[in-house]
């Protein structure tokens, strides 16, 4: 992969969330209590990268994006500085302010997203571009939520699929990330960008959106063989390399030359789950990691899961992100079960 490249570098969504637990998601017009807030960062870009960083697996990380000149901004470059995380790329505007979420969270995990576009509204073609490191893998998410990016184009379709093209030339291996969205633009924005994604990681609802269809039955149970069939489906829609779906009862991986491989999670009780915030970039950053390090599929998964699987008990987007010789010994213990 990529001789002489090493690392990985994540350009899009930069967010400060603010993550309220509330009692119940009222009703229009109705009122709830908020029992506790916590702030950290969020996005794509923040999530997937602080993860990373969080393994302390030595292998260089950078940083791309647009935030505002403001204390969220700052906040987020502390973050990077303190774990290491190069972040000469990102653009710091003085005329919008960094993008944030409210997170409303309720018992057992389901949240609810209120978010102010911002700085990563002005993320463009020329930012991303710009972004000269020597990582092996340029990680860019989230679209549908990157306005500049999900614009149309006369020649690509979408000015994403341009940009990813561009990152292929300039030698990266290109990932892919969207946000779990309701409405019809997965297919007009994310399709043209398919055939220029060398890794694409995507959960049930994503990859049922960007197909036109449920991938899980009536009864809200998911059915491996329907994951399996969809995952063929986005790689013939032009993936280059890799398709990861990922799902809370587990994960399938099929590569270019059709050999496919599905693993559980390794959820725990849904009464220890603090919080999912964060959970399907932190199994984002270690399907990075280990396709990175040249993992098997069912190696890749298993990391992937075991990285999902520590996020959850922490209340904010990367809280919870572990060293990789904690996720080493856990499934060390777990393989001998």
């Amino acid at each position: 992969m990529n001789p002489g490249r090493k690392g990985i570098i994540s350009a899009g969504n930069w967010v400060v969330d603010s993550v309220k637990f509330i009692d119940v998601l009222p009703e229009k017009g109705n009122l709830t209590t908020i029992r506790k807030v916590e702030e950290g960062g969020g996005g794509c870009s923040h999530n997937v990268l602080l993860d990373l960083a969080a393994l302390k697996c030595n292998i260089p990380l950078y940083a791309g994006g647009c935030i505002g000149n403001d204390d969220h901004g700052k906040m987020l470059l502390d973050e990077l500085d303190a774990m290491g995380v190069d972040h000469s790329s990102m653009q710091v505007l003085e005329d919008e302010s960094t993008s944030y979420t409210d997170v409303m969270t309720e018992p057992g995990g389901v949240r609810t997203f209120f978010h102010y576009r911002g700085a990563n509204a002005r993320l463009c073609a020329a930012d991303v571009l710009s972004c000269k490191t020597d990582a092996k893998i340029f990680h860019l998410g989230y679209l549908l939520l990157l306005d500049e990016l999900d614009k149309d184009d006369p020649d690509y379709g979408i000015v994403a699929a341009r940009v990813l093209d561009g990152l292929l030339k300039q030698g990266y291996k290109t990932s892919v990330d969207v946000v779990s969205e309701q409405g019809d633009r997965f297919q007009h924005v994310v399709k043209p960008c398919l055939k220029y994604t060398d890794y694409l990681i995507f959960n049930e609802v994503e990859a049922g959106a960007c197909l036109g269809r449920d991938l899980r039955k009536a009864d809200g149970t998911i059915d491996p063989e329907d994951v399996a069939s969809a995952a063929a489906a986005l790689m013939e829609c032009g993936v280059r390399e890799l398709v990861l779906i990922h799902f809370p009862e587990g994960g399938y991986a099929l590569s270019k030359d059709g050999t496919g491989c599905y693993a559980d999670s390794f959820s725990p009780p849904k009464s220890e789950i603090v919080s999912t915030v964060g959970a399907g970039d932190a199994f984002c950053a270690g399907a990075l990691y280990a396709i990175h390090e040249g993992y098997s599929l069912r190696d890749t998964l298993d990391f992937a899961n075991a990285s999902a699987r520590f996020n959850l008990f922490n209340p904010t987007s990367t809280g919870g992100a572990p060293e990789i010789g904690v996720i080493r010994e856990f499934l060390k213990t777990r393989a001998k079960k």
